[in-house]
């Protein structure tokens, strides 16, 4: 169970993130963050950054900084068409999986 936990959590941050950026733009800690009151656990935070930087290289969210006044700028990520549409082939996989083990 503990092999399951992790595949569908640490081992699968991208659905988890573009659900999250889908709702509005947000910097990497505050999507860890997220993680934690939205779905219940942190993933770690080299592994976010992994992420979030392929999923920028593939075009599924874009990258901006955002001034702060007396702090240091900050990237926001938003997700882009693409990783909308790739979130929606992603949710409509894990349902029909879902669909398949619940059956007979």
């Amino acid at each position: 169970m503990r092999r399951l936990r992790k595949k569908t959590t640490a081992e699968l941050l991208w659905p988890y993130f573009l659900k999250l950026l889908k709702k509005r733009p947000m910097y990497g800690y505050e999507l860890q963050q997220e993680m934690v009151k939205k779905f219940g656990w942190k993933p770690a935070t080299v592994t976010c950054y992994l992420v979030l930087y392929r999923l920028l290289r593939e075009g599924y969210v874009t990258m901006e900084w955002h001034e702060q006044r007396g702090k240091p700028a900050r990237k926001y990520y938003k997700i882009t068409k693409k990783g909308e549409e790739l979130l929606s082939e992603g949710m409509k996989y894990l349902k029909e999986l879902y669909s398949k083990l619940s059956s007979g």
